[in-house]
């Protein structure tokens, strides 16, 4: 049972010794120095946690050093990232390579026949045939999305038992049975941040590279810090005014060459913000085999979204073209867009890099409503 110190994990586990399993508990350390790079970082609270969660279940209780393995394969992807101008998510990439990656690995060679995590979302299985991932049933806090890139072996191996429970259910349990955690506030943000903002992260990283910021029909109204702290769609932060009534810049495109940041005004009918014909890329299916023809499916373009519908039409085995019924907005380059049938997860792709730092809508056109 990989423990994060959370409320959520802390009941997964408690779920699962009630149900009669042999469980054991494992924290993950992540950072060497948290202090000096995260600052308020809630890592050293966590660890107490868990291990005081551990004591509470009365279930061995172990810290798996996974830093030199988190750095390579999570924060060093994210940072080179935002780097070469893509926003990437690092919480999808985090359980794809070290949650269902590394740790399961882990937990298979110390004898374990599964990993279980406090994700909200349902793994449902049927004799011979493979497992398939589904929304939970608490829609408010579904996170299969952040699990739209792992593959179906993983799926075999993982566990989710508060797929079907909802949050405040989960905060009733841990008072109940007294959990150390009962009110602890849940965490916020990307999975290893913590409270500390994506921006004051990457400093340690990028150094600032200032250059102008220009509207979208080339009149230059301010100066950025640097091409890496921003990301389409971005309204606050920018730091220039609109001196328009009721106006407001947003973020719709970055010229890597000229490093300039793109502004235009809030509204649907800009075509730099809003689209529905885009590109993805890095495909991945839980579905087999995968999808090989023009077929509707609902997607969730960014987490939290609500699914919507949509055209996917295979371009080749590692690229789709995708046209959602209603326009996008923002739609970012690294991103990604989960896909459902129904509730049903079934694969995924990344948004593909175009010019101007935006979300690739130029291909020629395969997909018609």
């Amino acid at each position: 049972m990989a423990l994060s110190g959370g409320v959520d994990s802390a009941v997964a586990a408690a779920l699962l010794k009630q149900e009669g399993h042999n469980i054991s508990a494992v924290y993950v350390r992540t950072w060497e120095y948290e202090d000096d790079i995260l600052g308020d970082c809630p890592g050293a609270l966590d660890l107490k946690d868990a291990k005081e969660i551990s004591e509470k279940l009365a279930i061995p209780f172990a810290v798996v050093n996974l830093i030199d393995f988190y750095q390579k394969e999570v924060v060093m992807p994210m940072v080179h990232g935002y780097e070469n101008g893509i926003t990437p998510n690092p919480d999808v990439l985090c359980n794809r390579a070290m949650k269902f990656g590394a740790l399961l690995e882990y937990a298979e060679q110390n004898g374990f026949s599964a990993l279980a995590t406090g994700h909200y979302c349902l793994r449902k299985k049927v004799i011979d045939s493979p497992a398939e991932l589904w929304e939970g049933k608490d829609k408010n806090k579904d996170q299969s999305y952040f699990l739209a890139k792992i593959s179906n072996d993983q799926l075999e191996k993982a566990r989710f038992p508060l797929g079907e429970i909802n949050k405040s259910r989960v905060r009733e349990i841990a008072k109940q049975l007294d959990l150390p955690v009962a009110d602890k506030k849940d965490s916020q943000g990307i999975c290893f941040l913590g409270k500390v903002k994506i921006t004051d992260f990457l400093s340690n990283f990028l150094d600032d590279n200032p250059g102008e910021i220009i509207t979208v029909d080339g009149r230059v109204v301010g100066e950025h810090k640097g091409l890496h702290r921003y990301t389409l769609g971005q309204r606050r932060g920018i730091g220039v005014p609109s001196n328009v009534d009721n106006e407001n810049f947003v973020v719709t495109g970055k010229d890597e060459k000229l490093n300039q940041l793109i502004v235009a005004f809030e509204s649907k009918n800009e075509s730099t913000l809003w689209g529905r014909r885009y590109i993805i890329e890095s495909l991945s299916f839980l579905s087999a085999p995968p999808i090989s023809s023009k077929i509707k499916l609902l997607g969730k373009a960014r987490y939290r979204d609500p699914s919507v519908p949509l055209v996917f039409q295979p371009i080749d085995s590692d690229r789709a073209e995708v046209l959602f019924d209603q326009p996008q907005r923002a739609l970012t380059p690294g991103q990604v867009l989960a896909l459902y049938d129904g509730e049903r997860l079934i694969g995924s792709g990344t948004y593909s890099h175009s010019y101007l730092g935006r979300a690739d809508q130029s291909f020629d056109s395969k997909v018609s409503a």
